[in-house]
Protein backbone atom coordinates (compact mmCIF):
# COMPACT_ATOMS: atom_id res chain seq x y z
CA UNK A 1 0.00 0.00 0.00
CA UNK A 2 1.14 3.27 -0.79
CA UNK A 3 -0.10 5.10 1.80
CA UNK A 4 2.19 2.75 4.05
CA UNK A 5 4.83 3.32 2.51
CA UNK A 6 4.42 6.96 2.55
CA UNK A 7 4.08 7.13 6.24
CA UNK A 8 6.92 4.93 7.40
CA UNK A 9 9.13 7.71 4.87
CA UNK A 10 7.92 10.64 6.95
CA UNK A 11 8.21 8.93 10.24
CA UNK A 12 11.84 8.07 9.19
CA UNK A 13 12.39 11.76 7.97
CA UNK A 14 11.10 13.36 10.61
CA UNK A 15 13.17 11.16 13.54
CA UNK A 16 16.04 12.42 11.81
CA UNK A 17 14.81 16.05 11.83
CA UNK A 18 14.03 15.50 14.95
CA UNK A 19 17.12 14.37 16.05
CA UNK A 20 19.44 17.22 14.21
CA UNK A 21 16.95 19.60 15.81
CA UNK A 22 17.77 18.82 19.45
CA UNK A 23 21.19 17.53 19.00
CA UNK A 24 23.53 20.30 17.17
CA UNK A 25 26.48 18.36 16.12
CA UNK A 26 28.79 21.60 15.44
CA UNK A 27 27.46 23.20 18.89
CA UNK A 28 28.49 20.16 20.88
CA UNK A 29 31.53 20.29 19.39
CA UNK A 30 32.48 23.70 19.58
CA UNK A 31 31.06 23.21 23.43
CA UNK A 32 33.29 20.49 23.90
CA UNK A 33 36.38 22.28 23.05
CA UNK A 34 35.68 25.18 24.76
CA UNK A 35 35.22 23.13 27.82
CA UNK A 36 38.94 21.36 27.21
CA UNK A 37 36.85 18.25 26.72
CA UNK A 38 36.99 15.83 23.96
CA UNK A 39 36.17 12.08 22.74
CA UNK A 40 39.10 9.94 23.20
CA UNK A 41 40.52 9.42 19.75
CA UNK A 42 39.05 11.88 18.01
CA UNK A 43 40.80 15.21 17.50
CA UNK A 44 38.74 18.69 18.88
CA UNK A 45 36.77 20.66 16.35
CA UNK A 46 36.11 19.42 12.90
CA UNK A 47 37.51 15.37 13.43
CA UNK A 48 34.53 15.64 16.51
CA UNK A 49 31.62 17.60 14.83
CA UNK A 50 31.82 14.61 11.85
CA UNK A 51 32.28 11.94 14.97
CA UNK A 52 29.43 12.94 16.35
CA UNK A 53 27.18 13.69 13.20
CA UNK A 54 27.97 9.91 12.26
CA UNK A 55 26.96 8.47 15.71
CA UNK A 56 23.78 10.19 15.76
CA UNK A 57 23.22 9.08 12.08
CA UNK A 58 23.57 5.63 13.14
CA UNK A 59 21.38 6.03 16.59
CA UNK A 60 18.54 7.55 14.44
CA UNK A 61 19.05 5.14 11.93
CA UNK A 62 18.05 2.26 14.55
CA UNK A 63 15.15 5.01 16.17
CA UNK A 64 13.66 5.63 13.17
CA UNK A 65 13.39 1.79 12.07
CA UNK A 66 11.53 0.98 15.91
CA UNK A 67 9.44 4.17 15.54
CA UNK A 68 8.24 2.89 12.04
CA UNK A 69 7.53 -0.43 13.37
CA UNK A 70 5.59 0.63 16.19
CA UNK A 71 3.21 2.92 13.87
CA UNK A 72 2.78 0.54 11.39
CA UNK A 73 2.01 -2.66 13.24
CA UNK A 74 -1.51 -1.77 14.18
CA UNK A 75 -1.96 -1.01 10.68
CA UNK A 76 -0.49 -4.29 9.92
CA UNK A 77 -2.22 -6.09 12.08
CA UNK A 78 -5.77 -4.69 11.22
CA UNK A 79 -5.05 -5.80 7.56
CA UNK A 80 -4.33 -9.58 8.67
CA UNK A 81 -6.17 -10.07 11.66
CA UNK A 82 -9.39 -8.88 10.38
CA UNK A 83 -9.44 -6.76 13.08
CA UNK A 84 -11.75 -3.08 13.78
CA UNK A 85 -10.42 -0.05 12.14
CA UNK A 86 -9.97 1.82 15.57
CA UNK A 87 -7.32 -0.05 16.64
CA UNK A 88 -5.45 1.44 13.79
CA UNK A 89 -4.60 4.18 15.70
CA UNK A 90 -2.85 1.84 18.69
CA UNK A 91 0.35 2.58 17.48
CA UNK A 92 0.86 6.35 17.15
CA UNK A 93 -1.53 7.32 19.80
CA UNK A 94 0.73 4.99 22.14
CA UNK A 95 3.98 7.00 21.02
CA UNK A 96 2.26 10.08 21.66
CA UNK A 97 1.23 9.03 25.44
CA UNK A 98 4.65 8.12 26.16
CA UNK A 99 6.39 11.00 24.70
CA UNK A 100 4.01 13.23 26.97
CA UNK A 101 4.51 11.21 30.19
CA UNK A 102 8.64 11.08 30.01
CA UNK A 103 8.12 15.15 29.28
CA UNK A 104 6.00 15.48 32.47
CA UNK A 105 8.54 13.02 34.32
CA UNK A 106 11.77 15.59 33.40
CA UNK A 107 9.52 18.04 34.06
CA UNK A 108 8.61 17.24 37.49
CA UNK A 109 12.15 16.01 38.17
CA UNK A 110 13.84 19.12 37.12
CA UNK A 111 11.34 20.90 39.49
CA UNK A 112 11.90 18.69 42.35
CA UNK A 113 15.83 18.87 41.92
CA UNK A 114 15.42 23.02 41.59
CA UNK A 115 13.66 23.04 44.61
CA UNK A 116 16.68 20.95 46.74
CA UNK A 117 18.96 23.83 45.97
Amino acid sequence: NMGMVVYVVLIIAFTYFYAFVQVNPEKMAENLKKQGSYVPGIRPGEQTKKYITKVLYRLTFVGSIFLAVIAILPIIATKFMNLPQAIQLGGTSLLIVIGVAIETMKSLEAQVNEKEY
